[in-house]
């Protein structure tokens, strides 16, 4: 049977309706799909991208926090820097020409500079606008007595960081620098900026968690097309915490000057009953307050960091031949090997041979037969030639790690830090840091020189200072510190009676040995005990000078390490007047 046309229209009329309401239906199960995914499942997702294109935040700097001494005189605060600037979509248009005028004759600027930053800012949706940064005084003065004609611009401020005393204390307080691109991609998850300051090196960089505070800013809404509308809240920064630092900046500016005349060197102060750092200065040294300059000219910049001086080098923390200050760490090798016991008497005489070379007694006479006192008050080498020989390499090491050495101090700023060399029979096996294992052994002139710190040891200032602490306090090691004591003092494993004799000789050096001149000029200074040394340089350059010192001999509250790198002509003649002029200096204070 033949279904006519007339039929087959009428049976897809009917269809219709259906068709449609599928297609309907589809359509309307799509909508509600996408509704669903925007609305509940991605809610959260989609509403932040809104917001992100709705609200705009303008970051306020946080104030960081001051570094200042144990007096509470200010070493490192924040100077506010004041900028002239324009919010370009919020300037009134009938008003812009009369102010831009105005604004260009009282500060002395070029109106075309003005309208092409404005124009620009506006050109591409900035919310601010730089017109002059940093504004000097009376540039600041003239904006505010004029400010209630001047509503389209406004001042801005920004902190920098400021080192009142410049170059004081630098190696400690350390500077800050903007972070880097580079920082910025793992350093933003911890609050950062782009071209937020962080600590780089010293104090500023040890506390840097502590010291930086947190941003705030304010939230303003915009709409689609960027345009100002509304402020949504402030939230205030909030200040970082000072540091305050157990130097004392009488005594730091004492220390500074002592060094004016070296070529190089290094000062350290501490008090020798818990580690307490009461100066620490450092020759060459820079101005903190370059690396707050928004451009840094190339020749300030190649001063610090190309100089062969190395400014930025802190020599406190750095290793040098110690010369004579070492003999009191073979003195004590002497005592507690058994070998050398506390009345021994050796005779000095004008050289002795090790191996092929005759090592000389600093008068080329020799003292006679003397004990571990004499020895320390003239400061004899052959008698410590004979100490060392006997007790030998391993034994001197062994001590010397007892006081301190050849490891790091524990001061907070360890990043400039060195731990030195004290010479080994293993190190020497093993190739003595340059050569080959078993191509470079101990030979008979290396306990000559190790005897007397010279070549085979290596130490910095720092743990000269702690070894000394250790005699003058009565045998406990300390660790320096330049902020917060986090360390007991040790006690030793030596025996205090060693100790004590040790004491007794350095007493005899300043009474009428080579530091006898420490008490030239000065009056009412409580009794002195210290050691010279004469050191030459292992590098072959001219010879070092270095003189330490501890007052009161007994309960002593004070302990000096004065070094002048390459400075020839004897640690009493060139770092004992260092020291001296900084015991003055604390005496009167006191």
């Amino acid at each position: 049977m033949k279904i006519n046309n007339s039929n087959k229209k009428l049976i897809s009329l009917k269809r219709q309706p259906f068709v449609l309401l599928i297609i309907s239906s589809i359509s309307f199960l799509l909508i509600l799909f996408r509704l669903i995914f925007l609305q509940l499942l991605n809610y959260e997702s989609f509403k932040k991208m809104s917001d992100e294109n709705r609200i705009r935040l303008i970051a306020s700097q946080p104030i960081r926090g001051r570094i200042i001494d144990k007096n509470g005189y200010v070493l490192a605060d924040s100077r506010v820097k004041y900028s002239l600037i324009v919010k370009p979509q919020s300037v009134k248009v009938r008003n812009w020409v009369k102010h831009k005028l105005r604004i260009a004759d009282l500060l002395n600027l070029d109106k075309n500079v003005i309208q092409t930053k404005y124009s620009d800012g506006l050109q591409k949706q900035k919310l601010s606008v730089t017109i002059l940064d940093d504004l000097s005084v009376d540039q600041l003065i003239k904006f505010k007595e004029n400010e209630e004609n001047l509503f389209s611009f406004e001042i801005a401020t920004k902190l920098i960081r400021n080192y009142p005393y410049k170059s004081v204390a630098a190696h400690v307080i350390g500077y800050t620098q903007p972070v880097t691109d580079t920082e910025y991609k793992f350093l933003s998850k911890r609050g950062y900026k782009l071209n937020d300051l962080i600590g780089r090196t010293g104090i500023e960089y040890v506390f840097e968690d502590s010291i930086r505070g947190e941003w705030g800013g304010e939230m303003i809404e915009v709409n689609s097309l960027g345009k100002f509308q509304k402020s949504l809240g402030v939230k205030p920064s909030i200040q970082g915490n000072d540091i305050q630092l157990t130097i004392d900046i009488n005594l730091q500016l004492v220390a500074e000057e002592v060094l004016k005349d070296k070529k190089a060197g290094a000062i350290v102060v501490m008090d020798p009953r818990d580690g307490a750092i009461r100066a620490m200065a450092s020759k060459p040294t820079f101005d903190l307050n370059f690396f707050s300059k928004d451009f840094k000219p190339e020749k300030e910049y190649n001063k610090i960091f190309n100089s062969p001086e190395k400014p930025l080098f802190n020599r406190a923390l750095n290793a040098y031949d110690p010369g004579s200050v070492w003999k009191i760490v073979t003195a004590l090798a002497g005592l507690e090997s058994g070998i050398f016991p506390s009345n021994t008497l050796l005779e000095t005489k004008p050289c002795i041979t090790y191996g092929s070379q005759c090592f000389r007694e600093h008068n080329d006479l020799g003292f006679g037969v003397i004990g571990y006192e004499d020895a320390l008050r003239v400061s004899s080498n052959t008698f410590f030639y004979q100490i060392g020989h006997g007790v030998g390499v391993d034994k001197i090491n062994e001590v010397s790690r007892k006081l301190g050495f050849s490891d790091l101090s524990g001061i907070e700023i360890s990043e400039q830090e060195n731990k030195g060399l004290v010479a080994s029979s293993k190190w020497a096996r093993e190739g003595r840091g340059w050569g080959e294992p078993g191509r470079t052994p101990w030979v008979p002139e290396d306990i000559a020189s190790m005897s007397i710190g010279q070549f085979v040891v290596q130490v910095t200032p720092m743990q000269i200072a702690r070894a000394y602490a250790a005699v003058a306090n009565g045998g406990y090691l300390v660790t320096p510190y330049l902020a917060k004591k986090n360390k007991e003092p040790i006690k030793l494993d030596i025996d205090p009676n060693n100790i004590q004799l040790i004491k007794r000789g350095l007493r005899k050096v300043v009474e009428s040995g080579t530091g006898v001149s420490i008490n030239y000029g000065v009056s009412n200074l409580p009794p002195v005990s210290g050691k010279t040394g004469t050191a030459e340089d292992g590098e072959g350059g001219s010879d070092h000078a270095w003189f330490v010192c501890f007052t009161p001999s007994e309960k002593s509250e004070l302990l000096v390490v004065a070094f002048a790198q390459n400075t020839p002509g004897g640690g009493s003649v060139h770092a004992l007047p260092m020291a001296r002029e900084i015991l003055k200096v604390w005496n009167e204070k006191n």
